[in-house]
């Protein structure tokens, strides 16, 4: 019996104390701790703690006017945040600069609902301008980083079109590819469906969450379509009340 004992307590003390050595949690892309986002010196979430751990994929909701936008805008840097701790992609927002923003943003890929293509020139022109913003030189490395992206979202024929020429659906699809080419640390995607028919949103929903199954994508995406969320069931925070719950 008191062997019995010995053993069952050495096999508890076992399970609550793994080797560390065996432990492997992932990075945190994205950290607040009891952080206040404003818009327009309107406090719209008070006390904000927010972890998005690397490869994980998160829904945000919330109505109009609840914070949802005015928080994503802290994340890529556009709203300074002053009160708390906010890291994204190693940056402390609470020290970023106006001037170092643009290095934030090259760590993220953003992709709107609006699409905000180019519409005088071709896809590929689309893309491989803003390689050129980014700090690549037009050549075969750029030539194929622009193939491997529209291979990914679908429109690996499409390179030559003008955006006049697509489908909402395909406009949107290089949006997203638009937002991979720098092999970005978060994919932000806000509302990316709202201008789009439900097949379409279907289509863009599924590309997406397949780039965070199959790539490691990190997703943070906002939308107030629950329809898409059932079918693509992942984490969910809420703005509501001036607070974020999950």
């Amino acid at each position: 019996m008191v062997e019995s004992a010995l053993i069952e307590e050495t096999i508890q003390n076992q399970k609550v104390q793994p080797d560390p050595g065996l432990l492997n949690e992932k990075p945190n892309v994205v950290l607040f701790q009891d952080a206040q986002i404003y818009q327009n010196n309107h406090l719209v979430i008070s006390n904000l703690d927010l972890e998005i751990e690397e490869g994980a994929f998160i829904y945000l909701v919330g109505k109009t006017g609840s914070g949802k936008s005015s928080l994503l805008r802290t994340i890529y840097g556009e709203i300074p945040l002053m009160h708390g701790i906010g890291e994204v992609a190693g940056f402390d927002l609470r020290k970023l600069r106006k001037s170092r923003v643009y290095k934030l943003r090259r760590k993220l890929g953003m992709v709107f609902q609006d699409f905000n293509l180019l519409f005088d020139r071709s896809v590929e022109a689309n893309l491989m301008f803003v390689l050129r913003a980014t700090g690549w030189k037009e050549g075969k490395q750029a030539q194929r980083r622009i193939e491997e992206v529209l291979q990914s979202v679908g429109l690996r024929y499409q390179a030559h079109k003008m955006p006049h020429e697509l489908s909402g659906g395909e406009r949107q699809r290089v949006a997203i590819a638009r937002a991979l080419l720098n092999e970005p640390e978060l994919l932000i995607a806000d509302e990316p469906t709202g201008n789009l028919d439900p097949d379409t949103s279907d289509e863009i929903l599924k590309l997406i969450y397949t780039l965070n199954q199959e790539k490691n994508t990190t997703v943070l995406l906002a939308t107030h379509d629950y329809r898409l969320i059932e079918q693509y069931p992942a984490r969910v925070y809420r703005c509501h009340g001036g607070r974020l719950v999950k």
